[in-house]
């Protein structure tokens, strides 16, 4: 590992300042987990780190049709390292169930770092999140279910993608048709993450006879065994892909398949919302992740590498570039634990929803949608700052931007997210919220740099409430961008007030650059608080 990771054997906790601040900024059992957080830092850093690099380039999931005596199975056989490090950070997933808040849940999933070891821990706790909520007596045995989900001892899924629908759940065509208590499913899921794996997965379907669209869908649990102990489904294959490779994901077969209802059939697609808004956020989270695990490896190689005669560190343009990275770095990962909590002061209401809910949602919107571009673009830079070296295997920041080039994808593209955050300012105005909690942060804040973001956050929610829809859908996507950078600027305001200046000073820049569209000024590059980017390797 050392010969192709800078990073590798620090500690990802302790060396991430932003971290440290953000959690102590928004999460009040900060100082009681601290030592667990920089234990799992350590751990991060040395199995996690070499293990994500084995199992990219030579131990990717491997699908196994049969078993020995020639049963179909359809089972993914991991490497050893991926199965251990499953084991050893499935706790990850029960910390909410206990009372101890996301928060803790979304920091160590961020340490984690990894998308494709994530997405199994988070379908895994999504599948425990409904039964957790909305599963009745009608499911057997749903206790122990719940429990082998969130100890690690079974493994769930998400599985609503289907290949004509996309992102359009309402396009969706498995069919449910019920036999008492047990339901049968017949349809094709297209892009089944766990495919192979998952013991247990949620999955949608509009039961017969019942209305077609989205709002026609109820949500089921399917077990990978039916109840005469045989294969309840099919794997076709698994999907080839350029990133993600320690989740296998593929394509499944439901013929007959047996399943069960969860909660309340008319409001199976607020479940699936539901369960979409945690894996949104921990697609935030592990996006912001990607990114710093890239920032961890170029902060190492500006104080190795020489060029023209300097230490890379000591040219302008290359401080340039790390304003650019801490800048970003700072705000997305404020921006996607604020959507943490307000998501945690929300998550156990139920249908119908309260205005706090919407809001909760409508900043998730936000988080998933800029986290993702901050993603990309963070460590493409990584990749540039290291020259043609940067896209070569072996270093570990192509390993990096691969993994952040999925994160618009996942979860809703830009335009999935753009639509669903004009659905929650037209029919729930759920950006009422927002202005109540961002106004009076900019408002706080003397001179023009906020007054201006302010102007720019109330006319742009203002526009979108007075055009009609199909010139709101026209500029959804700038709008939802416009009124994410203005949200970072406040919550870096508000960083600052018990985090130090270096947040103010972030804040300016946000604004500087992404509402007014200027470049950096020439001062940061005397200022290393700001291009140091806290504490690094």
């Amino acid at each position: 590992m050392d010969t192709i990771s800078y990073a590798y054997g620090t500690n990802h906790f302790e060396n991430d300042a932003d971290l440290q601040a953000i959690l102590h900024h928004y999460w009040p059992l900060y100082y009681d987990k601290r030592s667990e957080l920089s234990r799992f830092g350590q751990f991060a850093g040395t199995d996690i780190y070499e293990a994500i690099y084995h199992i990219d380039h030579d131990a990717r999931p491997v699908l196994v049709a049969h078993d020995l005596d020639g049963n179909r199975i359809d089972r993914v056989r991991l490497s050893p390292v991926e199965k251990k490090i499953l084991a050893d950070t499935a706790w990850i997933m029960e910390l909410p169930f206990h009372g101890l808040g996301w928060a803790y849940h979304y920091a160590l999933l961020y340490l984690l770092g990894d998308p494709g070891l994530g997405c199994v821990l988070t379908i895994t706790g999504q599948t425990a999140y409904a039964l957790h909520k909305y599963a009745g007596k009608a499911i057997p045995d749903v206790g122990t279910i719940t429990a082998d989900l969130l100890s690690g001892r079974a493994f769930g899924a998400t599985w609503m993608t289907e290949s004509q629908g996309g992102s359009d759940l309402g396009a969706n065509e498995t069919i449910a048709q019920p036999d008492g208590e047990v339901w049968y499913l017949t349809g094709d899921k297209y892009f089944a993450s766990g495919a192979g794996l998952s013991d247990y997965a949620l999955t949608t379907a509009h039961p017969q006879g019942h209305k077609p669209g989205a709002k026609g869908l109820a949500l089921f649990l399917l077990p990978r065994v039916n109840h005469r102990g045989l294969l309840n489904y099919h794997v076709r294959r698994l999907k080839d892909k350029s990133a993600t490779r320690a989740v296998p994901s593929g394509e499944v077969e439901l013929d007959h398949s047996e399943a069960y209802l969860i909660g309340r059939m008319e409001e199976g697609i607020y479940y699936t919302l539901e369960t979409l808004t945690v894996s949104r956020l921990a697609n935030a989270i592990i996006a912001m992740a990607t990114a710093k695990k890239s920032h961890l490896e170029v902060m190492a190689r500006v104080e190795r590498r020489r060029s023209f005669g300097h230490v890379l560190k000591e040219h302008p343009l290359i401080r340039h570039d790390l304003t650019d990275l801490a800048l970003r770095s700072a705000a997305g990962l404020a921006l996607a634990f604020y959507g943490v909590k307000k998501f945690d002061e929300v998550w156990e209401e139920k249908p119908p929803y309260t205005p706090r809910y919407h809001f909760a949602r409508f900043v998730t919107h936000l988080a998933k949608n800029r986290t993702a571009d901050h993603a990309s673009a963070m460590t493409a830079m990584a990749m540039e700052l290291f020259g043609g070296l940067g896209f070569l295997e072996e270093y570990a920041v192509a390993h990096w931007h691969r993994e952040a080039l999925i994160t618009p994808i996942w979860e809703g593209p830009s335009n999935i997210q753009a639509l669903d955050f004009l659905e929650s300012i037209q029919r729930h105005k759920a950006h009422e919220g927002l202005l109540d909690e961002i106004v009076p942060l900019l408002e706080q804040v003397p001179g023009p740099g906020a007054r201006h973001t302010l102007e720019v956050l109330q006319s742009t929610l203002d526009r979108l409430e007075s055009v009609k829809n199909p010139e709101a859908e026209w500029h959804a996507k700038e709008d939802l961008t416009t009124i994410a950078d203005a949200v970072q600027v406040a919550l870096l305001y508000d960083l600052a007030k018990d985090e130090g200046t270096r947040y103010a000073k972030l804040a300016e820049l946000y604004q500087i650059h992404f509402i007014d569209h200027q470049d950096y000024p020439y001062w940061v590059q005397d200022d290393e608080s700001i291009w140091g980017g806290g504490d690094h390797a």
